[in-house]
């Protein structure tokens, strides 16, 4: 079965198409600049050369048209019409406590992903636009939907609950959600088929380390607990996002500069995190290695800090899961940056975990980090969200 799948932005869309049988990326793409001037389309076929192009795409509709036209096009598509495409799995950021798995999109399920958009106000309505496109385009094809914060609702109560008045629980659903679900499970399970044991008999922390930033435990197969929280502010110090800190800077912050409460959070989303701490260096950890190797102290300060937090949260799942077996790192930074994963090492020695320089050197493989006599096993475990929607997408398609 070939099965595209879709992650829709508020502006963007990105793409892939993928053969079940072999799961092989048969094409993937971008669309940017959805209904702004300058709309754009980024398209590569496997094994092809990346065609870019300005492209009329006054909506989401618009747009999944367009990409129906790259896939089948004579010179640059890799199928010969639409209905060679047997499922769509589309990313959805919130689903709330209604969704512990991926489902099939009906619409009992349309409105309970509108139910969550006031947790994910700048995410969930883009998924539900993306999703009503492909119904219009594609009717009659199974569509499914696969949830960021699907993976962590096996949570318990202590691990997701504020400390705050439950009432605000019972009114408004104000707990722990975490995200990134679909890549802490992906990693996890490929961590203990790396190691050929079983997920459920393993307690594994991952650490997914990209611009956006978590860290899960995962305990005999089940997050027991994430940083992220009612949104992805929340946690480690990430690219341009703060993480923890004391809410009360944000009032102090809103009368000292003169700022309404969406003017501060836009600070600690936007302009924050390592860019911040950085004086305005660079969100990229690339250009942030760089600057500090040329001795800009702002810049090493920044990476310091973050492998800080990171080595931190470590620990502390540690002691959640009393104990720990596997850590893996995963995503942009966790998969490329040796310099990060080197300085995070430093904190983490005291685990157990024995890595070896010269194995930490490689760059987005799978490899284990440790070297034979570790207590922890350490590893870099490239994540892959896309073939992880397909499979759920699969499988679902198949059982309705």
């Amino acid at each position: 079965m070939k099965v595209l799948v879709l992650n829709c932005g508020s502006s963007s869309l990105k793409y892939q198409l993928i053969d079940s049988d072999t799961e092989d990326v048969l094409a993937k793409g971008l669309c940017e600049r959805i209904g702004i001037d300058g709309s754009n389309i980024a398209h590569q076929p496997a094994g092809g050369e990346k065609v870019k192009e300005e492209a009329d795409m006054p909506d989401h509709t618009a747009a999944v048209k367009i990409v129906i036209a790259k896939l089948t096009d004579e010179k640059v598509g890799v199928i010969s019409s639409l209905a060679e495409i047997g499922a769509v799995g589309h990313r959805v950021v919130h689903g709330g406590e209604d969704f512990s798995g991926a489902v099939v999109i009906d619409e009992a399920v349309i409105h309970a992903i509108e139910g969550c958009n006031d947790l994910a106000p700048l995410h969930n309505p883009a998924n539900l636009i993306g999703i009503r496109s492909c119904q219009a385009i594609m009717p009659g094809v199974p569509m499914v939907a696969v949830f960021d914060t699907a993976f962590h609702q096996s949570m318990p109560k202590k691990a997701y609950l504020y400390g705050l008045p439950y009432e605000y629980y019972r009114k408004y659903k104000i707990r722990r959600y975490g995200f990134h679900g679909t890549s802490h499970d992906f990693v996890s399970k490929r961590a203990a088929e790396i190691l050929g044991k079983d997920r459920k008999d393993l307690k594994i922390i991952v650490c997914h380390l990209g611009n956006g930033a978590s860290v899960s435990a995962v305990k005999y197969g089940e997050s027991v607990d994430t940083s992220m929280g009612l949104t992805p502010l929340e946690g480690l110090i990430m690219g341009t996002r703060s993480g923890d800190m004391d809410p009360a800077i944000l009032s102090f912050l809103a009368e000292k500069e003169g700022l309404d409460a969406a003017q501060v959070i836009e600070i600690c989303n936007k302009k924050s995190g390592v860019l911040g701490l950085s004086d305005g260096a660079s969100s990229d950890f690339r250009d942030l290695v760089q600057a500090s190797e040329e001795g800009n102290e702002q810049a090493g300060n920044a990476l310091e800090a973050y492998a800080y937090r990171v080595g931190k949260y470590i620990g502390a799942y540690a002691a959640a899961m009393n104990g720990v077996d596997v850590i893996a790192f995963t995503a942009g930074v966790g998969e490329n940056n040796a310099e990060v994963r080197a300085m995070v090492a430093r904190y983490i020695g005291y685990l157990g975990t024995n890595i070896d320089p010269e194995r930490n050197r490689i760059r987005g493989e799978e490899v284990i980090l440790s070297d034979g006599g570790a207590k922890v096993v350490t590893m870099v475990v490239p994540t892959n969200e896309e073939l992880a929607i397909a499979r759920e997408t699969v499988r679902l398609a198949a059982e309705s």
